[in-house]
């Protein structure tokens, strides 16, 4: 193993560079005067006991961690399996939240989708980035509808965006907030559409495409709201 992989795997590395992205995180939090919007009925569920599905694009990502009533109630996030998907777990779990590495070749998507039902059950919502872990951008798995079938739990689409703050050079086009002087909104908002027991591939395809939609106006919205411009796709 070369000298560069063994820094690369090593654990007290991988835990500097996760408290790093987390100082981060907190730091544009801080120093962000925030607005949060539609999260009453969220709050209420969450003071409630009951778990959601939480819904939310790989680009916005970089303030997750403030994304769910973390006072309230415990959420569990899929992550990737991946070195990536790793270090986001690694970060998430610095703030309280508990994570699921999604499929690899130790573990089936069955098992996962075992996993996260047994975490709904105890009453643990579930966050997933739709379209990660590698995209394409802003375009949404069947994942969570799945789950929506089988658990019938409530589903919500959180974004968040700020005036000011940069696109990184990755797939997903990562919002990196500035971490001084800013503005930003927090923006909840329920997917009310049903996904049937014995809904047929054809109704699945038709309810992956209102849930994508969902996700890109409510995080258009919220570009909106602090002066940004919504996204669109690569030309």
């Amino acid at each position: 193993m070369s000298i560069r992989k063994k820094i690369a795997d090593s654990e007290a590395v991988l835990n500097w560079a996760a408290r790093r992205i987390a100082s981060y995180i907190r730091m544009v939090n801080r120093n962000t005067k925030w607005q949060r919007i539609g999260y009453e009925e969220l709050d209420q569920l969450a003071e409630q006991g009951e778990p959601v599905i939480v819904v939310l694009w790989h680009q916005r990502l970089a303030q997750s961690p403030y994304f769910f009533p973390l006072d309230k109630a415990q959420i569990c996030s899929i992550t990737s399996s991946a070195r990536a998907g790793s270090m986001v777990g690694r970060v998430q779990k610095l703030f309280g939240m508990d994570t699921i590495a999604m499929a690899s070749k130790h573990k089936s998507n069955v098992a996962v989708s075992r996993e996260v039902l047994g975490k709904m059950k105890q009453g643990i919502s579930i966050g997933i980035a739709a379209d990660g872990p590698r995209g394409p951008e802003r375009v949404l798995s069947t994942v969570p509808l799945v789950w929506a079938r089988t658990s019938g739990k409530r589903v919500f689409g959180i974004t968040f965006s700020t005036r000011h703050g940069r696109e990184a050079g990755t797939w997903d086009r990562l919002l990196m907030p500035r971490p001084w002087r800013n503005e930003g909104v927090f923006l909840c908002r329920e997917w009310t559409e049903i996904v049937p027991r014995k809904a047929s591939d054809e109704q699945i395809e038709t309810l992956r495409q209102n849930l994508e939609q969902h996700m890109n106006d409510i995080t258009a919205e919220a570009d909106r709201m602090v002066g940004r411009d919504p996204w669109s796709p690569k030309s």
